[in-house]
């Protein structure tokens, strides 16, 4: 049984938050202007308000959806985002046959999917402007990388300055990938065998729409 690195996304939130800070502390930064804290929603939000709250930084989301595998949809072939960023995984497309009617099908879904959450989320209310300002995108764990990856193509269209990925945990093969991706990468905790991000909580509940409205609403 895997022990238990996080008791819940708010601890695990703190626990993110008290290393960005010291790092931020060390930092030699251009402007006084604090970073632009981006969760990926769900799950990413009540870890991503946490590091907000601390950093006293403005939060918003940046809406990824996994492109599943048919049958298999925790297997995910690649992802899309707000602003129109996609990757796809040619090699899984290729090993599971997945045919280009199949995959059309996937990212319509949710190509919508992302749309309503979006709607759900802010409202009529703008996303926050990300051109030119250090970003800082949080999600609660990374085990395949392709959410964060298409975050990052969509925040590199969208003129980010500089990119920082910090999450809890991550996959260690994927940690290593995502440090030559992101300007920085703060990752606390890189277990093995990693299966899931869910295995090292205590607590790992779904967070609802709801939820992602509140704290979207008290970061505003």
């Amino acid at each position: 049984m895997s022990r238990t690195l996080f008791a819940d996304r708010r601890d695990a939130g703190q626990q993110l938050a008290r290393a960005l800070t010291r790092r931020l502390a060390r930092q030699e930064r251009p402007t006084a202007e604090p970073p632009l804290v981006l969760a990926l929603p769900r799950g990413g939000v009540p870890v991503a308000f946490e590091v907000a709250q601390a950093l006293n930084a403005p939060l918003d989301v940046l809406v990824v959806r996994k492109l599943g595998l048919p049958g298999h949809e925790e297997l995910a072939l690649g992802a899309v985002a707000s602003g129109g960023a996609e990757i796809i995984n040619d090699d899984l497309v290729r090993s599971f046959r997945v045919d280009r009617a199949a995959l059309d099908a996937v990212r319509q879904r949710e190509l919508t999917e992302l749309a309503r959450r979006e709607h759900a989320y802010r409202g009529a209310r703008p996303p926050l402007a990300v051109r030119g300002r250090e970003v800082i995108v949080v999600d609660d764990g990374v085990a395949t990388g392709a959410t964060v990856r298409v975050a990052l193509a969509a925040l590199r269209l969208m003129g980010a300055r500089h990119i920082t990925v910090a999450v809890p945990l991550a996959a260690p093969d994927v940690a290593q990938q995502l440090m030559g991706l992101a300007d920085e990468l703060i990752c606390l905790e890189t277990p093995e065998p990693f299966r899931s991000v869910g295995q090292w909580y205590g607590s790992f509940a779904q967070t609802s729409d709801e939820e992602v409205r509140r704290a979207l609403t008290a970061d505003g």
